[in-house]
């Protein structure tokens, strides 16, 4: 794969655990990472367009949550 180059300083332990499961993979830590990345940014993705979808959802308020819940008794 041909890609961007760019310098990302690990962890000592997070680098060590990356190569040594690139190795048992035989994978490149260049894969896994960009693996990793893209599933972060998916599931960032995924996030955005929940919140897209119930921004027109009325906002509930915290504190009158709680009084309600004391007055029926539940906390």
């Amino acid at each position: 794969m041909t890609g961007k180059r760019a310098t990302v300083y690990f962890d000592p332990d997070i680098h060590r655990a990356l190569r040594l499961k690139a190795a048992a993979s035989d994978d490149s830590m260049s894969d896994i990472v960009n693996r990793a990345v893209r599933l972060s940014l998916a599931e960032d993705a995924e996030d955005l367009e929940a919140f897209q979808r119930r921004k027109r959802e009325p906002n509930l308020d915290f504190e009158k949550c709680v009084k309600a819940l004391k007055l029926r008794g539940r906390l």
